[in-house]
């Protein structure tokens, strides 16, 4: 068991028969009361998210997922090829188990995925991922007006924003979580 004074971002527990992810975490101090903790929770099941407020002394069963590597092989129509890198065992997934993940895929990629019973959750995804920029406009200097970016298309079809020095054919590193350029490669 854990208590919710506990919970922190990206753990996951168990309520009710539902799993649930927590997104956001806040543990508030009222003034003469008790405290209470703020939580953004995910329902892994069904993909809602709701804002539910807690006792810091509740208690969550501890939810066991197994993380396994794997290996993202090729895109089959809407569904996403993985294969286990123990078992070899080949496991199609939609896109709503990938979630954003999906603008940085690209194939023999390694990911983690993310298992409870034997049902496979979700991905997860390397923090950085290195891909290639397949079109961007030249960038001229002087011109401020965009703070210094430019929109470029990498080699996956996402679309970011880059310094304007980078120009195609740059391998640039992009940051998964947040959907960012970090540098060039």
């Amino acid at each position: 068991m854990i208590n919710a004074g506990d919970l922190r971002p990206g753990s996951t527990v168990e309520r009710g028969g539902q799993l649930l992810q927590v997104l956001e975490f806040a543990h508030i101090k009222l003034g003469r009361g008790t405290a209470v903790v703020r939580t953004k929770l995910k329902n892994l099941s069904t993909g809602a998210v709701t804002e539910e407020t807690f006792r810091p002394e509740e208690k969550f069963g501890r939810a066991r997922i197994e993380r396994t590597e794997a290996q993202y092989l090729y895109r089959d129509g809407d569904s996403f090829v993985v294969m286990n890198n123990q078992t070899y065992d080949q496991t199609p997934l939609s896109a709503e188990q990938i979630g954003d993940g999906v603008r940085w895929l690209k194939e023999n990629e390694t990911v983690t995925l993310l298992t409870h019973d034997d049902r496979i959750l979700g991905v997860e995804l390397p923090i950085a991922v290195e891909l290639e920029v397949t079109e961007t406009d030249p960038g001229f200097r002087g011109d401020t007006a965009n703070a210094g970016t430019k929109p470029a298309t990498l080699e996956t079809g996402a679309t970011v924003d880059v310094p304007l020095f980078v120009s195609s054919g740059d391998r640039v590193r992009i940051d998964t979580r947040s959907g960012r350029y970090m540098e060039r490669a």
